[in-house]
């Protein structure tokens, strides 16, 4: 690649990823720090959530070096096997976070008197361990010898003494000739294991808990409305929805709209993100260097990682510490401008 285009290349994924991963980190931080603080959170629900939100810290911290991963560099190989496993274990360790938070809160809702009697809460370390250490392990598959990597400056000779002055060349070779690339790192048959075999599986599952629960509330809906007509007709003899009911009517309408709405902007970009990966491995097209490519790597990653957030700043409880600790500031600062005015 020519050093400019590569230089405009890494310019394009600075200015797209660095705003993502700023309000990532920082937006992490504010929630984890409104679950330390408020004591009522410390319990098993949330400490998953927690390590789902130390999991988005990470990846947000990551965010800038994924997309580069598709860029050639010129490192030796141990360099090249950490910036591309250590990234890619973080993706997939979040990604499994991301599953276990709504696997929990999927069986509090289908049992609510019989979710703690669950192995997710009865073996809480070994829940955690699940999220964590398989990523880990399947992200340093290429570690171990699942890669593709070709020594440098590698002659082949059956003369002794040009078999001798090439490898003195070879050791006395600038590091800079070694080119470390994805493809070297990562096998074809190892990018389509973790598409197909993990990433495609989790989302399907997401979404598959996410329908199970919206089917149930709307269930639960219909209950509850029936009631409110069978009250309000040997009261009232109306035949028409009450009010009440035209609220929970609308209220679950809003839940089908965000969940809508956080599936098209959070998981659409990272799923198109996907095809254009397989379909340029299954086609042997070169998108890598393409400015569309990493667009929509940076968006489709920077995406996924904005749904933790979503969740959590959804929660009052989770954002009531650090927005009393704002208030008491802005009134602080607003006291100290009125008392100079007065002074004036």
């Amino acid at each position: 690649m020519d050093p400019l285009d590569k230089l405009s290349r890494e310019k394009l994924i600075f200015y797209l990823t660095m705003p993502l991963s700023s309000i990532i980190i920082f937006s992490n931080l504010f929630i984890i720090i409104g679950i330390a603080c408020n004591r009522q959170l410390h319990n098993t629900p949330n400490y998953f959530f927690l390590s789902l939100l130390v999991a988005d810290l990470c990846t947000g911290i990551a965010l800038p070096f994924i997309p580069g991963m598709t860029l050639d560099r010129q490192l030796d190989f141990k360099h090249c096997l950490v910036i591309y496993i250590f990234p890619n274990f973080l993706f997939l360790s979040f990604l499994f976070n991301l599953v276990m938070v709504h696997y929990e809160r999927y069986l509090c809702i289908v049992s609510p008197l019989h979710h703690s009697q669950f192995w997710v809460h009865r073996c809480f370390p070994l829940a955690l361990m699940t999220v964590w250490v398989p990523p880990l392990l399947y992200a340093s598959l290429p570690a171990f010898g699942w890669n593709n990597w070709v020594e440098p400056n590698a002659y082949k000779s059956s003369d002794s003494n040009e078999t001798f002055l090439r490898s003195t060349a070879s050791r006395n070779a600038s590091k800079e000739d070694e080119v470390c690339s994805y493809k070297q790192v990562f096998p074809r048959a190892f990018i389509y294991l973790e598409v197909c075999g993990l990433v495609l599986p989790a989302m399907l599952s997401i979404a598959a808990m996410m329908g199970r629960v919206l089917w149930i509330a709307r269930k639960q809906l219909r209950n509850i409305c029936k009631l409110h007509r069978a009250v309000d007709r040997l009261q009232q003899q109306q035949q028409q929805p009450s009010d009440h009911e035209q609220q929970l009517n609308l209220r679950y309408a809003k839940c089908v709209a965000a969940v809508s709405l956080t599936f098209l902007v959070c998981w659409v970009p990272y799923i198109i993100f996907q095809l254009m990966s397989v379909t340029a491995l299954q086609t042997g097209v070169n998108l890598s260097s393409s400015a569309l490519y990493i667009i929509m790597s940076c968006t489709g990653i920077g995406s996924m990682a904005v749904i933790p957030l979503i969740l959590g700043l959804a929660n009052k409880q989770y954002t009531e510490p650090i927005s009393r600790v704002m208030l008491k500031l802005r009134n602080r600062w607003r006291g100290g401008h009125n008392n100079r005015d007065i002074a004036l």
